[in-house]
This record gives C-alpha cells, structure tokens and sequence, in this order.
C-alpha cells in the first residue's frame, strides 16, 4: 500500500481516499513483485457485484516502469479472473498499454481525481 500511496497520492498529486475499503474484501487478491524485499509493482484484483472481475490499483515504482514487471502482474491476474469478463478504470493515457491485454474502451473519458480515465472491459 505504500507503493501506492508513493504513485498515486505523492508522485500524481491526488488526494483521494486511497484505502476504499475494498482491500479487505473477502474476494480482494493482491499481487506484487519485489526487488531486495521491497514491493516495486503491485495491483489488486476484486469482484464486482455483477460477478465481473476487476482489475485495479496497477501502480509500478518510478524506476521500474518500461521493464515489464507490471505487464508480468497483468498476466497473474488475467489467470486469476479466468473464464470472467473483466473490467478496470485506465488512466486515459495507458488506454495502449491495456490494449495490449485485451481490453478495449467502453464509455466517455472521465475524470476521477483530477486525471482522465476511461473504463475499459476484456470479454470472456
């Protein structure tokens, strides 16, 4: 969580209630990677109340982005949600970096928190 806050919260200047509750949902799976025991990637995976399941919270550390470790975390979760369509609120500017996952934009750009996002949705 402090990899996120240090993303989210320090290095995008967002003030917004980071821990939504969500964490602690029965359903709710964290993945991470870690160099010398200190997470450098991190996303969560949940369930929707539809039965979707959701991606969220994808934040990599400053000097690990380009290297493929969050790419590799999409992957475990992509196995984790299997046989589930699956939904995630992209920055609007990674929309490329998601396509390249299945998923595809649903909906108008929106803002949350100060930063355009589009929903974006993998069929099953």
């Amino acid at each position: 969580m402090r990899l996120r806050v240090d993303v989210f919260v320090v290095e995008q200047r967002c003030a917004y209630p980071e821990l939504d509750g969500r964490d602690l949902e029965p359903t709710c799976v964290h993945v991470w990677a870690e160099v010398d025991g200190a997470p450098v990637a991190t996303l969560r995976v949940l369930r929707d109340a539809d039965g979707r399941g959701r991606i969220g919270r994808v934040a990599t550390a400053e000097e690990f982005r380009g290297a493929g470790v969050a790419a590799r975390l999409m992957g475990r979760a992509l196995e984790l949600l299997e046989g589930s369509e699956v939904v995630l609120d992209a920055q609007a500017h990674l929309q490329h970096w998601y396509a390249r996952f299945g998923f595809v934009a649903r909906g108008e750009i929106f803002q949350e928190d100060g930063i355009p996002h589009v929903t974006m949705v993998r069929a099953l």
